[in-house]
């Protein structure tokens, strides 16, 4: 990013390939990174990325459609293979290349034919992966950008090591660009991610929490009034994902009759009980919707994603604001260590 001479630069290699100011990446949240959150932080120098996690064709549209009226930054469609059922997915990422656009997030399995699809159209690919396996795998696929999510991430969480371990593993073996994913909400992350090496950071969380999010107010409320001991990672929020697909959310009446038995649950076995709505579609408890501005119902009994990170959003500020906030921030830490 440009400024006085004195300032440090947050620029980083990744903001070239990505063609952004600072390596500060939106995290493609279903759901909640819709048009006006993903172009407020692009517009503000970061990379902004949709979230159109099994959402339909048209809806892909007039998102990138709302998009490209909203900026001129360059953005990324998020979607996920494994949660998507197979004639969606190809319905999905044939819109986008129809649309022309030009990068792509994936997230959770590694699928080489997804991969060589968009890149054979000339796209980016940035992967989000949770395990050193996972992170070679996509590499071989032809990724552009390695996502290192940690155990420390918000909503769904792919591998079980910290966030600074796992991309530190992963830095030994590739020479991708590697981003680091996972309770990052301050510019003191960013910090100590471009200090190991990493390219810049991923952040859902403190975003979620602002104002231009599709997060319904009371989810950014939690978030706002909740520590990072406020949350539990657990697999009883899975319906419409596949088995054992666990998740960081804040507790609420439903982990709390789990007595500390947060894993292990089987889908098959819990009831199909819908106890909110977005519009005619239900949202049933132990499904992995989160509440948008949308939803009405029994929000408090749904998946309230926030990562551990949580403890130091205290408001809702617009995405520039926060965005301004993590650079200022960056930017003192690492003159302090210069």
């Amino acid at each position: 990013m440009t400024g006085r001479k004195d300032e440090i630069s947050l620029r980083t290699p990744l903001c070239d390939l990505l063609g952004c100011e600072v390596p500060i990446l939106l995290a493609g949240m279903g759901g909640v990174s819709h048009w006006e959150l993903a172009s407020a932080v692009a517009n503000a120098g970061g990379y902004g990325m949709l979230g159109m996690v099994r959402e339909a064709p048209g809806l892909i549209a007039e998102e990138v459609t709302a998009m490209r009226q909203a900026t001129d930054r360059p953005f990324a469609v998020n979607l996920i293979p494994a949660a998507t059922e197979p004639g969606l997915l190809d319905a999905q990422i044939a819109c986008c290349l129809d649309l022309g656009v030009t990068a792509f997030s994936f997230f959770w399995d590694v699928l080489p034919d997804v991969v060589a699809r968009v890149k054979h159209a000339g796209c980016l690919v940035l992967h989000q992966v949770g395990t050193l396996e996972a992170a070679r795998l996509a590499e071989e696929a032809g990724a552009d950008v390695i996502i290192a999510q940690g155990v420390e991430a918000g909503g769904h969480v792919h591998g079980r090591s910290p966030a600074f371990r796992l991309a530190g593993q992963i830095l030994a073996q590739t020479e991708l660009p590697v981003v680091v994913s996972g309770g990052i909400t301050t510019g003191e992350g960013l910090a100590a991610a471009l200090t190991i090496g990493a390219s810049g950071v991923h952040c859902g969380t403190a975003f979620l929490a602002t104002e231009e999010s599709f997060a319904h107010p009371y989810h950014k409320s939690r978030i706002v009034a909740a520590t990072g001991d406020d949350t539990v990672l657990t697999d009883v929020f899975v319906l419409n994902w596949p088995k054992g697909a666990a998740v960081r959310v804040i507790t609420n009446s439903v982990t709390e009759v789990l007595a500390g038995r947060y894993l292990g649950h089987d889908p098959d076995s819990l009831p199909r009980e819908a106890i909110a709505w977005d519009g005619d579609q239900p949202r049933l408890r132990f499904s992995t919707d989160s509440p948008l501005r949308t939803t009405t119902g029994d929000l408090e009994a749904m998946a309230l994603y926030a990562g551990q990170g949580a403890g130091a959003i205290g408001d809702v500020p617009p995405a520039a604001a926060r965005l301004a906030d993590m650079i200022a921030q960056a930017r003192h830490s690492l003159e302090g260590t210069a």
